[in-house]
């Protein structure tokens, strides 16, 4: 009896552990046999959580945490590519000029210069929303936030 409730307890975290996994969503098909593939909004509604991440971040001098936001979204960025045919990402490619920028602002700890970067990201987004017709959503420099549960600070 042991044996079996170990068993069946090692199975559970086993699944548990699969069901979380970030590729899952991607990778795994369902009864029916389709594909979940998350939607361009909900994508989109990672990587405006992720943009004012990176924002405090930045601000607050956290250059370990703005790298990490700033590598995520070029990741997210490389998925709504990959799943979504038509988007113009260019301006969000890890080598393009708004990125490459905040990647060298990050990495030189420069505040200033990180300022500036980040607002031509935000333009790039509102450039990209505008070509693809949904000029309704326009980013903009965060002057809050609204995550009360996390400490931007770096650590010390």
């Amino acid at each position: 009896m042991t044996r079996r409730l170990l068993a069946l307890l090692l199975g559970m975290v086993l699944i548990g552990a699969m069901a979380f996994r970030p590729e899952a969503a991607r990778t795994e098909t369902s009864v029916t046999g389709t594909r979940y593939i998350p939607s361009l909004g909900d994508l989109m509604g990672t990587m405006q959580l992720r943009h004012i991440k990176l924002w405090l971040a930045g601000k607050r001098r956290n250059w370990e945490l703005a790298s990490y936001e700033l590598n995520q979204m070029s990741a997210s960025f490389s998925d709504i590519g990959t799943l979504y045919s038509g988007i113009p990402i260019a301006d969000m490619t890890p080598m393009s000029p708004p990125v490459a920028k905040l990647a060298d602002a990050i990495r030189d700890k420069n505040s200033e210069a990180f300022a500036t970067a980040f607002g031509e990201m935000t333009k790039a987004c509102n450039n990209c929303h505008q070509a693809i017709d949904r000029k309704y959503i326009v980013m903009r420099v965060p002057d809050s936030s609204p995550f009360s549960d996390q400490d931007f600070a770096p650590l010390k």
